[in-house]
């Protein structure tokens, strides 16, 4: 792992490629053990486009049957969240009754999972759930539980497995971090 340039900034490495796939493991073992006598077929809800990667990892050890799906919300622009969600791509599934997961590549001030999560529930889902690879904890603000937390992280911005810098590092099978901010991690 070296360091990368990506636009204007320089990032360092932070979380090798193998702690993200033993989370992912975790992560997977405890939804399995949540939903392996599930006689319905939970969709799971890919947050677009940073959580693909995580998703596609996990969708490939989760042991019970589901449906994939996605949806598209923003609150980044550059390396700050602008604390507004735009909707880009809504749900297309019917979720009335269903149960569903939300797959989120990280979770930080917690405004987008409880926006979607009010929004499956709206639109009838019996029950909605959290995944999110990453969580930044100390900025977390709202009371909605997080299920299954693969890794917890400084307030730090980073980059890497699905996790971008205006559109572009989401490509590296390593997550890192912004040079600037690497000693006080």
């Amino acid at each position: 792992m070296d360091r990368i340039k990506l636009h204007d900034k320089y990032f360092v490495p932070f979380i090798p490629h193998e702690q993200i796939i033993k989370a992912i493991d975790q992560v997977a073992g405890k939804i399995n053990d949540d939903f392996k006598e599930s006689a319905d077929v939970p969709l799971i809800v890919c947050v677009l486009n940073g959580s693909i990667i995580f998703t596609g990892e996990l969708m490939q050890r989760l042991e019970f049957t589901c449906e994939l799906t996605s949806i598209r919300v923003s609150s980044y622009q550059g390396t700050s969240s602008t604390g507004q969600i735009k909707q880009i791509i809504g749900l297309q599934n019917n979720i009335a009754g269903r149960r569903a997961i939300i797959v989120e590549d990280i979770v930080d001030t917690g405004a987008t999972i409880v926006d979607l999560k009010n929004k499956l529930l709206e639109a009838g889902a019996s029950e909605v759930r959290i995944c999110t690879m990453l969580f930044k904890e100390e900025v977390y603000k709202q009371s909605i539980k997080l299920d299954y937390v693969g890794i917890r992280i400084p307030n730090k911005f980073i980059v890497g497995f699905g996790l971008d810098y205006d559109q572009i590092g989401r490509n590296t099978k390593d997550i890192y971090i912004l040079e600037s901010q690497e000693s006080n991690s």
